[in-house]
Parts: structure tokens; C-alpha cells; sequence
């Protein structure tokens, strides 16, 4: 009967933790929110002396909803910024904010009286306000919740919004700086307008969606072709001496003359509703024009026998083609030459209709445009001077009267002889009746020659959804081009020249396409139109004098006593004061006669408030900056044309200069196929979804993983993925945790005594330590990402964690097990700290297992400083031909494996072949401890047939053979000493330790 084999399991070191390997996230978040809360971290840490300040500014998310994913990707890539700051050593501060003002906000308060069927028209002002203030609060307070719950860090307690009193005082007094440096006027130009709104729009209000509309192709009578060509031939003519030499010349260029005045323009365009509005036609002087006249025509035509047309050559065939004529229907004449356009007046084709009474009784002449191409339409642009940017230019240059037949709701002016009181759009921005009512009069008048249903590109509110026109209404403008004040300035006399100097010098770009995104809008856009026909926001507060021209000097009232007034009353009152009764009479006397000047009530484009809360926040709370420029701004790619674009335009008016010095720019999150998040499609991730069912470090981590500086991805696959490396990352942490649950200071090893494996990683975290610094220095979360997790797994758990199982479990109080639990702490230091900005729950509770207190946290500590000392470049060479063998040892294990010739790989004793370079090296190692075999030996010798060898290396080869002896029933090494030591059953090591 033989006796049962001793049990050592009781005597081994092996790992002891409660951290979990189920993070259970979602339930436990909260918990460490509260815990934050309750120890007042953010504030703690304000209070660390001595540190460079660091800044980032939050872009205003609007209150009016729950929050998407883009708001969990920004908000996140925020927080990363911030906490990998203030663990490099800076003071780095992050006060959040709201847009409370504005469209969006007051079209819910507008929803909620339509629904009722009310006019908000009609109710009080102040009264209509106080309900958008309501709402913005409210959203405030849900969305301050839903931040929070990401693990968002900040000033929560004391976030900046646009509708505090000071704010919507410094807004009003940003703008007063513009009025009293001369940069604001009053103009009529085409703006973005939604009729349904009734407003106009910034450009980042809009969006392009496809709809259909009815293109039309329309035919301009030639009235008069006088050019000088033919004033000269016709005097050569009259000259007796050159009569008879002349005269047959002279004779063809006035046959041409008239042939141009029987010949029609055609103009194509999807906009029907603006020709009654059509002051000119233009056409391009690089492209080729030809007199084509219809020599029949089929049944169902509106073009006649005998018709002569004006088109570009390259658009012909189309153009007739879309009369329903065939090419043996119609002849190309001549050509014409740019200096005969440019002599051709035409008739509006609704002149002398019955009933017009006059209206369009105009010349309609050709001018030369660069802006007409022959890609599209006829190669005659159709040019109606109120409603189109290019069509603006052009009659700005060539004195073209301005027409305004369209009224703030979309609508023809009543009085508009044929189509009065028609609407462009109902107010639900459907097509109204305008397009047809023209459509059917050009039919009616015989000027129609062609008629189509497409689909194009347009833009529409991204509001209401509904499309949006380009309307010349009078509004306030900033000119970006005029001399600022007296024009003095280092960076440029202009808002423009400011900024472009401030995009090319003082700005860092990440990723750098921004600069140029940025750069391209702000040197050709035109001047910025500051004013929107709404109630909720910061009023324009200015004066204009009666009975003056917007021309005049003193038509903008600009009085430093009247501008303080108001901005005293705003700091105590908010903006309300400025409509509250009275009000006129309040800010005017008695300097002013209030019967001598009108008030203005429209309200800034939202983009100047957001525009200027570097004022408010920066340069006026005591947690703001010094200089009032913000170290980052970072938002998504969209505010190129928004928040970065109008906070640069606005600070320049002002300051000066851009208000901060980098911006960092992320794409649009899509959906795992790659498609646009719609709720419509139903491809939606909400982020508190996500929280609910992962946890917000699993979205975090998404957020650390994705390229963020372009489009990117999320889905159930895409979270199953990331949810899955985090666990892999949770082990690796976990096995840390238990293998230091009882490691005291007294146990450290100082790292000129350790092993060669210990100095190896002692490199690898003194590598780490730069690299990760730098890439958090450059906003590449990714890449600090991938270089944790790749040392993390496959450094770490696959490889020095392999290793070093055997000792810490086995061996006793030695240098090497010392070593190890040394290098353990200092990885946990590490890990914990340069992972707390990503993932800032996990990185709490890995701390707190090591690091207990009521006080204790993550979120109070740096990153430990540099070790340079522990740089060894010569060591990290010599242990990756360490790393090489191994893995060709590794690979003949587990042929051996698989074969079951073992079971496992102590009971392994391999032959390695290799050169005599590498024999020397694994000499200095413990190379069975790194195989994690019982015994190996190195030989130089040839390698025999057969034996292993890793596929594309061919410098080692490997030979397995059993190893000999007999089995540790502690470490389970097979050994030739087993059995004969003082305990049972036991090797040397063990026997050792058992003592």
C-alpha cells in the first residue's frame, strides 16, 4: 500500500485579490461617481500649487435633448485631454457649458404652441422667453447628468451658460465693440432664410438633402444686339471711299445684328419662383456660343419653326433635346462671339403680359460671369440680383436695382401682378404654389421652351428640416474686410487678415487638414450676418436714427454712456431688460431724444454668442486664463464652420487674434456598416444604452480605440470587440493585484540587483513612460491605447507574467520573487495612472485594491516621473534574441502538444540548436525558467533531420526530448533531485522554501 502524495498547495503564493473578474460596470460606476464627489477631486487637485495651467474650452452643446453618441465621443476625447494633463503636471481646468439661446431651443417652445394651435406671435415677449429659459435649464440639468455618468470630470458645480446674466452682458458688449470699431452696418443681401422659421441662418444651421423640384428651361427675347461692331461697319459704310470695299461686309454684320435680335436666350434653372425676380442674364467669356435655329418640330413642342436660340455649343444638343426636338429638327447657324453677347439686351419674358401693369416693362441685359460654366443648363445663367451670392456680385458691379417680392414667410408680396400672396413653401415646408403659378405663365406667355422634374441637392434647416432659400431682406452684417478701429494691430488690419495670420501662426492643427478646412472657409467667405428675426437670444443692442439712410454716418447710434447702461442693466437683469417697456427710454435719456431713434429688436446669430464665450469664460472667471485664450479647442469636424469658425471671427473683432492656440477636430461616428446614424433608418447607438448594458469605461475604451480624426464606427459587433479586450486587459490587472495582495515597502528590490528578465521590463516601462506622454501630448488616444494593451498582453501576461508564475507561486523569500513583486508595484503605479484617463472606474478600483483610504484616488496622482536610469537599449537587443529563441521553443512544444507526447511543457527537457552568438546570450539567461520547461540545453552543433524549426527563421532549430527525473509535487517541474530532500516528494527549490 503505498502513502498518498503530500499536498503543498496550502504553502504556495499564490494570487489573492477580490477584485473581480466580472467588472460588473454599470452597477458599479455610480458608486465611484458618488465617491468622487464626496472627496471633491476636481477641487483637491485645483488646489495643488506650482503647476502651468491648462485649459481647455468647452464647445456649448445645445440643451435640448438627451444626449447622442457624437455627444459621448466628444465629451469623452474632452476628458482624456484634461486627465492626461493633469497627470503630466498641469493644472488643467475644464468648465463645461451650454448654447442656451437660439433656434433650436425656441422651435421646441413654438412646437409646444402650435400644437395648441396658437400664434407664439402673440404671446409676450419676456413672458415667451422665460419659457425657452425654462427649457434650456431643464435640459441643462439632464444633460449635466448624462456627462457625468461617462465619467466626465469638471466644474459641474459651476458650468458656464449662455443665458446667465454676465454672459448675455459680455455678449452685448462683444457686439458693441464690433459697433463702436465700425464693423457693423445694415445691408440687403441674400442670406439663408427659412420661410418656415422665418429667420435667416447661419451656414452651420444648414444641411444639404436631396428633393425634388421642376427645372425649367425659359426663353428670353432679344430686343436690342447694338454693339460697337456693328456702330463701326455701319459708319465704314457711309464713307464714299471704302463704300463699295465695305459694303458686302457691312451688309452681313448687320444680317448678323438682326439675326441676333429675332434670336431668344435660354436659360435653364431649378428655382422657377425667382424669375419674376430676373434683372440680367450671364454668360461665361471662355465658353463657346452658337445661333441654332429650329427647322421643325414634332407634335408636342413648345418651340416653333423658325425659332432662333442662343446657346453654349456644349449644352445644345441637351438643351433642344429637352424641347423634344431630334437633331434633324434644328441647325447650328454660327457662332457667336462674347463681344455680341456682351451687346444683347433682352425682354423679361413676362414684359407686356396682360394684367402686368408695367412690373417687368426693364431690359434684361448679358453680362460676362466667371461664375457660368457649360457643364449644366443652357451656358446662360439666369441672374436674379435677391436671391443668389454670384447674382449679388453681379448686380452689386453693374448697378442692378434689388427686387423684394418675397415676404419673411416664403410668400409673394400681395401687390406682385399674377402670383400675389403665393408661397414658395406651406408652413409645414412643403411646396407651396409659387413654382407653378411661373411654371404655368411662362407657358401662358409662350416663354417656356422646356420643362423637367428633378432631384438636386438643397439646402434645408437642420431645424425644421425644411428647405431654405436665399432672400435678400435687410439685416446686420460684420464686415470681416473694413480696417478694425483705427486698423492698428500686429496680426492685420482686418477680421479676416487677424484671422488667416492667426490660422497660420498661431494655431496648431490636429489632425493638420483642419488648418486648411478652416483656412479655405475664412478666405472666401463674405461678411457675417449677425442678425436672426427670432426672440430667444442676445438682442442686437444698438439705436438707429429716424429718417436716416443706413448710409448715413450717424445712422448706427454709437455712445459709450448708453452702451454702459445697457450692460449694467443686463448684469442685473439678463437681456429681458432690453424688451421689457420702457426699455428705449431707460438706455437713450437723457443723452438721447428716444422719439429721434428706433430700436433694434433682432436678435445675434447664436454663433456670436458661442462665438464669445472665450470673453465669459476665459478672460472673466476666476478659473479662466490669464490671457483669455484657451490652450484647446476641440469639437468635430462640422464646427470648421462653426464654433471654431465664428469664435475666431468674433475674437478677432476683439481680441484680436484666434482665442486659442490648438484645435483638435474629430469626424462623425457612423454606424458598423459605415452609413449615417439616423433614427429614421434606425441605426442608432444612444450612449446611455451603452452605459447601461457595458458600462462607461467599455464606451471609453471604444472612444481610446477609434482613429478619431476621421468618420469611425460603433455597433453591437464593434462594443462586443472592445468589451472583449477589456477583459483581457481586467486579467492582466487582476493577476497583478493577487500577486501583491500582501506586499509591504520592506520587500522592494533595488533594480541594479535584479534579473536581467526584471531590468528588461524596468526598459520597457522607461520606453513606455515617454511614449505614452507623447502620444497623450498629441491627442493620439489611440496610440497610447495600443501601446498598453500590446505591453499589457502580450509583454505582460503572454510573456513576463508567463515566466514569472513559477517564482512568485514557488519560490520562497528570494531576490528573484522580490524582484518580481518589485516590479509588480511599479506596474501597477503605471498602468493604473497612464490607463486613468481612459478607463477612470477600472483604474480607481485596480488602485484602491493596493492603495486603500477614504481620501485615496487614482484621479489625485501623476504619472510617476521618468526613469531614464532604467534605460538598457544593449539589454532590450540582447532579450529579443531571447524572445526569438523562445518562440521557436514555444512552437516545438506545441507540435508535442498536439501530438500528445506531453501534456505540459514542464515535462519538457528541449535541445536548442544555434549559432554561438545566441548560445552566449541564453548562457546568461535562466532559459528553462523562460521556456517554462524542467530543463534545456543550448548546443551550436548542426541540427539533426527533423528537428523544429520556425517558419522564416532559420537560425534555430529545436529538439524534443522528455525531461528526466521525477515530478515536483509542488511546482510540478521534473527534476533529478525530486524525492531527495527533507520533505516529500519535493525539488531542491521547493524543499528550500517549504524551510
Amino acid at each position: 500500500m503505498t502513502s498518498e502524495a503530500p499536498d503543498y498547495k496550502s504553502t504556495l503564493n499564490l494570487p489573492k485579490t477580490d477584485f473581480p473578474m466580472r467588472a460588473g460596470l454599470p452597477k458599479r460606476e455610480p458608486g465611484w461617481l458618488a465617491r468622487w464627489q464626496e472627496i471633491g477631486v476636481y477641487d483637491r487637485l485645483r488646489e495643488k500649487q506650482g503647476r502651468t495651467p491648462f485649459t481647455l474650452h468647452d464647445g456649448p452643446p445645445y440643451a435640448n435633448g438627451n444626449l447622442h453618441i457624437g455627444h459621448a465621443l466628444n465629451k469623452t476625447l474632452k476628458d482624456m485631454v484634461v486627465r492626461s494633463r493633469q497627470m503630466m503636471g498641469f493644472d488643467a481646468r475644464y468648465v463645461p457649458g451650454w448654447d442656451c439661446h437660439g433656434l433650436p431651443i425656441e422651435w421646441k417652445i413654438e412646437e409646444k404652441y402650435r400644437q395648441k394651435g396658437q400664434d407664439k406671435d402673440a404671446v409676450d415677449v419676456v413672458e415667451f422667453r422665460r419659457e425657452c429659459r425654462d427649457f434650456a435649464a431643464g435640459w441643462v440639468d439632464v444633460q449635466r447628468e448624462e456627462f457625468k455618468r461617462l465619467g466626465v470630470t469638471g466644474n459641474w458645480a459651476d458650468p458656464y451658460l449662455t443665458m446667465a446674466h454676465h454672459a448675455e452682458a459680455v455678449i452685448a458688449a462683444e457686439f458693441q465693440t464690433f459697433l463702436m470699431n465700425g464693423l457693423v452696418y445694415q445691408g440687403s443681401k441674400p442670406v439663408m432664410w427659412s420661410p418656415v422659421e422665418k429667420t435667416a441662418l447661419a451656414e452651420a444651421e444648414v444641411e444639404y438633402h436631396d428633393r425634388q423640384t421642376d427645372a425649367i428651361w425659359v426663353a428670353f427675347p432679344v430686343t436690342d444686339a447694338q454693339s460697337d461692331l456693328y456702330d463701326r461697319e455701319t459708319a465704314y459704310a457711309e464713307e464714299e471711299e471704302l463704300q463699295s470695299a465695305r459694303a458686302a461686309e457691312t451688309a452681313a454684320n448687320l444680317s448678323r445684328q438682326k439675326q441676333l435680335e429675332a434670336a431668344q436666350v435660354v436659360i435653364w434653372t431649378t428655382t422657377p419662383w425667382t424669375i419674376p425676380q430676373n434683372r440680367a442674364i450671364c454668360f461665361g467669356p471662355g465658353i463657346d456660343y452658337g445661333l441654332y435655329e429650329v427647322t421643325d418640330t414634332p407634335g408636342e413642342c413648345w418651340a416653333t419653326r423658325g425659332d432662333l436660340y442662343l446657346i453654349a455649343d456644349a449644352l445644345a444638343e441637351q438643351t433642344l433635346a429637352a424641347a423634344r426636338l431630334e437633331p434633324g429638327q434644328w441647325r447650328r447657324l454660327r457662332p457667336v462671339q462674347p463681344e455680341e453677347l456682351a451687346s444683347v439686351k433682352c425682354a423679361h419674358p413676362l414684359r407686356g403680359a396682360e394684367g402686368a401693369g408695367g412690373e417687368w416693362d426693364y431690359p434684361v441685359p448679358l453680362f460676362p460671369g466667371d461664375h457660368v460654366t457649360d457643364d449644366a443648363g443652357t451656358g446662360f445663367v439666369h441672374t436674379a440680383p435677391s436671391h443668389g451670392d454670384d447674382d449679388y456680385a453681379i448686380g452689386l458691379k453693374h448697378g442692378l436695382p434689388m427686387t423684394y417680392n418675397i415676404e419673411a414667410d416664403g410668400s409673394y408680396r400681395a401687390d406682385l401682378p399674377f402670383f400675389g400672396g403665393e408661397a414658395i413653401l406651406k408652413p409645414d415646408g412643403k411646396p407651396g404654389g409659387a413654382n407653378k403659378a411661373v411654371i404655368d405663365k411662362m407657358v401662358e406667355t409662350g416663354a417656356l421652351l422646356a420643362r423637367k422634374r428633378i432631384t438636386i441637392s438643397d439646402a434645408h434647416s437642420w431645424r425644421s428640416k425644411a428647405p431654405v432659400i436665399r432672400l435678400n431682406r435687410p439685416q446686420w452684417f460684420a464686415a470681416i474686410d473694413r480696417p478694425v478701429g483705427d486698423g492698428k494691430d500686429e496680426y492685420g488690419e482686418t477680421v479676416r487678415a487677424r484671422a488667416l495670420t492667426s490660422i497660420d501662426q498661431l494655431v496648431e492643427w490636429t489632425p493638420k487638414t483642419g488648418r486648411n478646412r478652416l483656412h479655405s472657409m475664412i478666405e472666401n467667405r463674405p461678411d457675417w450676418v449677425l442678425s436672426r428675426q427670432r426672440a430667444w437670444g442676445v438682442p442686437l443692442t444698438a439705436f438707429t436714427k429716424r429718417g436716416a439712410r443706413a448710409s448715413d454716418p450717424d445712422f448706427l447710434l454709437r455712445d459709450e454712456a448708453v452702451n454702459k447702461r445697457i450692460i449694467d442693466a443686463f448684469e442685473a437683469e439678463g437681456a429681458d431688460a432690453w424688451y421689457a417697456p420702457g426699455a428705449k427710454e431707460r438706455f437713450l435719456a437723457p443723452d438721447h431724444d428716444p422719439e429721434a431713434f428706433d430700436k433694434v429688436d433682432d436678435i445675434l446669430d447664436v454663433w456670436f454668442d458661442s462665438g464669445s464665450t472665450h470673453a465669459f469664460v476665459l478672460r472673466d472667471r476666476a478659473d479662466g486664463t490669464e490671457d483669455g485664450i484657451a490652450d484647446v479647442y476641440l469639437e468635430g469636424t462640422d464646427q470648421h464652420r462653426g464654433w471654431f469658425h465664428s469664435s475666431m471671427l468674433q475674437a478677432c473683432g476683439t481680441k484680436g487674434r484666434a482665442p486659442y492656440r490648438a484645435v483638435v477636430t474629430h469626424g462623425f461616428t457612423l454606424d458598423e456598416k459605415g452609413m449615417k446614424m439616423s433614427k429614421s433608418i434606425g441605426n442608432t447607438i444612444a450612449p446611455q444604452d451603452v452605459v447601461d448594458q457595458y458600462g462607461a469605461d467599455i464606451l471609453r475604451l471604444w472612444v481610446a480605440q477609434v482613429d478619431y480624426t476621421a468618420d469611425h464606427r460603433i455597433g453591437p459587433e464593434i462594443l462586443k470587440g472592445v468589451a472583449d479586450g477589456y477583459r483581457r486587459l481586467r486579467n492582466t490587472l487582476r493577476f497583478l493585484l493577487g500577486s501583491l495582495s500582501d506586499y509591504r515597502p520592506a520587500d522592494e528590490a533595488d533594480p541594479l540587483e535584479m534579473p536581467e528578465l526584471e531590468r528588461w521590463v524596468l526598459h520597457r516601462l522607461s520606453e513606455l513612460d515617454e511614449q505614452v506622454r507623447d502620444a497623450y501630448a498629441r491627442y493620439d488616444f489611440a496610440e497610447v491605447h495600443q501601446l498598453i494593451f500590446h505591453f499589457a498582453t502580450v509583454d505582460l501576461s503572454a510573456f513576463y507574467f508567463d515566466i514569472r508564475k513559477d517564482a512568485l507561486y514557488c519560490d520562497g523569500d528570494t531576490t528573484r520573487r522580490r524582484s518580481a513583486r518589485t516590479v509588480l508595484r511599479l506596474l501597477h503605479e503605471r498602468l493604473t495612472t497612464w490607463l486613468a484617463p481612459i478607463l477612470p472606474f477600472t483604474m480607481e478600483e485596480v488602485w484602491l485594491e493596493v492603495h486603500p483610504g477614504d481620501d485615496s484616488s487614482v484621479h489625485l496622482q501623476d504619472f510617476p516621473e521618468p526613469r531614464p536610469d532604467w534605460r538598457d537599449d544593449a539589454l532590450a537587443a540582447k532579450w529579443q534574441t531571447i524572445r526569438r529563441t523562445r518562440r521557436a521553443v514555444t512552437g516545438a512544444l506545441e507540435v508535442a502538444r498536439r501530438d500528445k507526447v506531453i501534456g505540459s511543457s514542464l515535462e519538457a527537457a528541449p535541445l536548442v540548436h544555434v549559432d554561438a552568438g545566441t548560445a552566449a546570450i541564453l548562457a546568461e539567461a535562466a532559459f528553462d525558467d523562460i521556456c517554462i520547461v524542467s530543463d534545456i540545453e543550448v548546443s551550436t552543433d548542426p541540427a539533426p533531420e527533423g528537428a523544429f524549426r520556425p517558419e522564416g527563421d532559420d537560425s534555430v532549430a529545436v529538439v524534443f526530448r522528455h525531461a528526466e527525473g521525477g515530478k515536483c509535487q509542488r511546482c510540478w517541474k521534473v527534476l533529478p533531485d525530486v524525492g531527495h530532500h527533507g520533505h516529500d516528494g519535493v525539488c531542491g527549490r521547493c524543499d528550500d522554501a517549504l524551510s
